[in-house]
């Protein structure tokens, strides 16, 4: 929807300042409904209706998240799910920048033209596997997820800065997260948008998170010199967008199994919650005035003043109405 608005293929109301994501659906679908066929053969026609109809059924998706699963053999290859008919038909492309070295000759042969989810699979087949060669590719494959954890690498990066075209408007998927990503002067730039601090473009340079942020000319903001948006700053925004998609989840689909580490941290506050209230209930009590024993008398006031409770009763005399 960024690249829509940016290429003015959508337009919202004039000072408009919230937009539902309802509202954006039924931009994107206008947009979808609105395309017009390349071909005018008989045959391209009903596929391109066929793909119009699965993007249509694949809109109410949109808003929890795309399932997408890159290969590690270019910044274009992803497995192909019916969540991309979306880009296909908008004419968007959609990158990342997570490939393997070629230089690296053992990752290359362990991870081959594998994407994400086969590769996961094989790590933990080759976990099991009494082949030594195979168990030795499971180890590469693993160190290479490991070290790859940001799901960028140099050589991606150099990859993507080729393949984006000056002035191109795209998708670049990271860290199990979508951005809007252009490309001005050979430099690549991934969507920010702060306008508090006149923030719009955060320069994709290196792998580390050493940004700098620019506004809508792509001109170097103070931001870059007073606040580096650092890479524990990049990994909370990352677990927050995790929790918000969990959440989403678990309003569509129900509870999600708890994990492990879930069910350990709450049994631990559970021993917590119960060794507090056994030191409460250890602690000594007050002694609480028997039959035999008369209640602690208050002190008398000095003569010639009345105390609190005759000025009360003087008062409640007086008057119906006590003022306390």
């Amino acid at each position: 929807m960024n690249i829509l608005f940016l290429r003015w293929k959508v337009k919202l109301p004039p000072q408009k300042e919230v937009v539902t994501a309802e509202e954006l659906m039924a931009h994107l679908g206008d947009c979808i409904l609105s395309i017009e066929p390349p071909e005018k053969s008989e045959v391209l026609q009903l596929n391109f209706q066929q793909n119009v109809n699965d993007a249509m059924t694949v809109l109410p998706k949109l808003s929890t998240g795309l399932d997408v699963n890159v290969r590690f053999t270019g910044v274009g290859d992803f497995e192909y799910t019916p969540e991309c008919i979306v880009f296909d038909l908008l004419n968007i492309p959609l990158y990342h920048g997570w490939l393997v070295d070629p230089q690296s000759a053992e990752a290359v042969r362990a991870v081959g033209k594998l994407s994400y989810n086969q590769l996961v699979e094989k790590i933990i087949m080759c976990k099991h596997s009494t082949d030594p060669n195979q168990v030795t590719d499971g180890l590469l494959a693993e160190q290479f997820l490991e070290t790859s954890a940001a799901q960028l690498t140099y050589h991606g990066l150099c990859e993507l800065m080729a393949a984006v075209k000056e002035g191109e408007l795209s998708v670049f998927f990271r860290n199990n997260h979508f951005s809007t990503l252009i490309k001005h002067k050979v430099q690549v730039y991934a969507l920010r948008a702060v306008q508090e601090e006149k923030v719009i473009w955060e320069s994709l340079h290196n792998v580390e998170g050493d940004s700098c942020f620019c506004d809508s000319d792509f001109h170097l903001t103070q931001m870059e010199k007073d606040a580096t948006y650092s890479p524990q700053q990049q990994q909370r925004q990352v677990d927050q967008d995790y929790m918000i998609a969990l959440s989403l989840q678990q309003q569509q689909q129900g509870p999600l199994p708890i994990s492990d580490l879930e069910l350990a941290r709450q049994l631990q506050q559970e021993e917590y919650q119960q060794q507090q209230q056994q030191q409460q209930q250890q602690q000594p009590q007050a002694p609480v005035p028997g039959p035999s024993q008369s209640p602690p008398q208050a002190r008398p006031q000095p003569s010639g003043r009345p105390s609190p409770s005759e000025r009360r009763q003087g008062r409640k005399q007086e008057s119906d109405c006590v003022l306390l």
